[in-house]
């Protein structure tokens, strides 16, 4: 996995509260069983039409939003307790997601496949979104050191949460298993020594 500590970049946004997995990956798409191609059917249903026309009005098919941050509103990832929802985030090109709120299995579905949830106060996730309106080239810093997140177009940050472990890993670019892995002298001495 890549290293993560800090990015800069523009957003996407999608103001819209209470996106259940089922919209950011509809159950039909959850056949296969690697995690490749889930990005071109990111929020499927909302991207295009019956005819698979791309729908004009939706954000993902505006140029003028792009980026490695999709900031969306309060309660991102509520439903079911499919990966796949955190498999097409990442496939699309997503790193950070920025919420008020997001479900708890989907926050560590997230994570677990190297997406940053950061949840911010509602009052910074509004300023967010104003600040998008008025320019939509405003970046979002993201430094997860020190775990802080800053609107570059007002310079006003916030501090965020994450679990010291999944820093640990974010930061050093490890999954479970390399996180196991670094860890393998000090399981074998335990083993030789610990039980003494």
């Amino acid at each position: 996995m890549e290293k993560f500590t800090t990015i800069t970049s523009t957003i996407v946004p999608l103001p819209v509260e209470n996106v259940d997995t089922d919209q950011i990956i509809p159950a039909r798409f959850l056949k296969a069983t690697s995690k490749e191609g889930f990005g071109a059917h990111l929020f499927r249903d909302w991207r295009y039409d019956k005819n698979d026309q791309p729908v004009q009005s939706f954000v993902l098919n505006n140029p003028v939003y792009k980026g490695e941050i999709l900031v969306a509103g309060k309660n991102f990832g509520s439903g079911s307790s499919r990966e796949h929802a955190a498999w097409a985030i990442a496939g699309y090109g997503f790193k950070v997601v920025v919420s008020s709120f997001f479900a708890d299995i989907f926050k560590n579905n997230a994570m677990n496949n190297f997406v940053l949830p950061v949840v911010v106060s509602e009052a910074f996730l509004a300023g967010i979104f104003d600040s998008v309106n008025k320019d939509p080239g405003m970046t979002l810093t993201v430094d997860l050191e020190n775990q802080s997140i800053t609107n570059n177009a007002t310079g006003k940050s916030e501090k965020f949460a994450i679990n010291s472990y999944k820093k640990e890993c974010f930061l050093k670019g490890f999954d479970d298993i390399d996180y196991l892995l670094s860890k393998k002298s000090t399981i074998e001495e335990y083993e030789l020594n610990g039980n003494t």
